[in-house]
């Protein structure tokens, strides 16, 4: 969240990208911080995934980071 935040001071949209059991942590670091960062969720787990998989997701939420990171550059979300 910091390096999210951090980037977006600086004018570079950024995007946090996590696995969905850390949906209510991200939102609650997000609160807690005063922040409105985009946040892109991915399915879990992935630290076992073969590259291929690891590919195949990437590709599947490619299109919902670039939408995310292109309302970011758009918006005032301060």
């Amino acid at each position: 969240m910091h390096d999210i935040d951090d980037l977006e001071r600086r004018g570079l949209p950024g995007v946090v990208i996590a696995s969905e059991p850390f949906r209510d942590a991200a939102a609650a670091q997000s609160r807690a911080l005063g922040l409105e960062v985009a946040t892109v969720f991915t399915p879990h787990p992935i630290q076992d995934r073969t590259d291929a998989e690891m590919h195949a997701m990437a590709d599947d939420l490619v299109d919902a980071v670039v939408d995310a990171i292109t309302a970011g550059a758009n918006a005032d979300r301060r």
